[in-house]
């Protein structure tokens, strides 16, 4: 009887937890940008919306994230893609894209920003 009331125990211990856990989640969720609503996503998970859309819309292959930035209303990303792969891939087209998303992580909207060969990009925010 006393082991049957101790695994009822750990198994009320364990739903507390998962509530507290639970309840600790919305709290990081609720995150509120400087005089805006909530956002509802995280950096990562705005990357990443911001990474699928630009790939989706441009059918182009992602070279990564480069810029992911809270606004008011939602979240700035900047992927960069390959435009042309070249042989040897020093001479590879790249270009910088920008998207505009919601706080929930839905496209508003999307521009190119750049093009440039890969290489000749900026160093330390400054063109060479």
């Amino acid at each position: 009887m006393a082991e049957r009331r101790r695994l009822r125990d750990d198994d009320e211990y364990r739903d507390d937890y998962r509530d507290s856990r639970d309840d600790s989640r919305d709290d990081v969720r609720e995150r509120r940008p400087r005089g805006g609503r909530p956002h509802t996503l995280s950096a990562g998970e705005a990357g990443g919306a911001g990474l699928r859309h630009i790939t989706g819309l441009t059918g182009r292959e992602a070279e990564g994230v480069t810029l992911v930035k809270p606004v008011e209303d939602g979240w700035i990303v900047d992927v960069e893609v390959v435009e042309d792969r070249r042989i040897p891939s020093s001479g590879d087209i790249l270009a910088l894209y920008e998207a505009e998303l919601d706080a929930e992580g839905d496209l508003e909207s999307y521009r190119r920003l750049r093009r440039y060969r890969r290489g000749s990009g900026d160093i330390d925010g400054t063109s060479r």
